[in-house]
């Protein structure tokens, strides 16, 4: 009989900067990207700073891939899937997910970022990022209400759930194995299961 373990606490992350370093808002930095100030492919906005976002190899890769293709057989009408894209998390992060889960159509976003109202999952493909998946992006899904999380850790050879979110981290966790299925719940509407072992290379 296989089990379900609780995901690992929330380690208190690290402070990204000292209080001499200047904190953007998400308004500050999507004004910076219209006027082409800012227009670097390689940062994110995690608490306020600019982040650069991890090398991807290939195990990373194929598991986007593949998470995305599972994901795409069974979301209900409606929903569709966006990669590598940014989402908009007030007051101070912009980060940009492997995977989104997103309200409606790709039309519905062009003058604006999908919002947590707009958000149904979010997935982050963990290897040289899991302890910033882990910690200030898992702190602020949370802080933003993002209904689920799952972190598909390369290094552990498992899938993290989060769920319930709350000031600052989720209520509810699980972490998965090879054996076990991940539960896709859609606006908490239960849609279908992925097998933890189509998603990990």
């Amino acid at each position: 009989m296989s089990t379900i373990t609780p995901a690992p606490p929330a380690s208190t992350p690290a402070p990204l900067a000292s209080p001499s370093v200047y904190r953007m808002t998400v308004d500050e930095y999507e004004r910076l990207a219209a006027a082409r100030v800012l227009d670097d492919p390689r940062v994110e906005l995690i608490d306020g700073l600019l982040v650069k976002k991890m090398t991807q190899k290939p195990p990373h890769v194929w598991a986007v891939e593949a998470v995305h293709e599972h994901l795409e057989r069974i979301l209900p009408p409606g929903w569709f899937i966006r990669e590598e894209k940014p989402v908009r998390i007030p007051l101070f992060d912009e980060p940009e997910p492997d995977l989104s889960v997103i309200r409606g159509t790709r039309n519905d976003y062009r003058g604006r970022h999908p919002g947590p109202g707009d958000i149904a999952l979010l997935v982050e493909v963990a290897e040289s990022s899991l302890d910033r998946d882990q910690g200030e992006k898992r702190a602020a899904y949370a802080q933003g209400g993002i209904p689920l999380y799952w972190i598909v850790n390369l290094i552990g050879g498992q899938v993290e759930t989060y769920s319930n979110p709350g000031a600052g981290d989720y209520q509810s966790s699980q972490v998965l194995g090879p054996g076990q299925d991940i539960l896709v719940v859609i606006d908490g509407v239960e849609v279908g299961r992925i097998a933890v072992t189509d998603v990990l290379p």
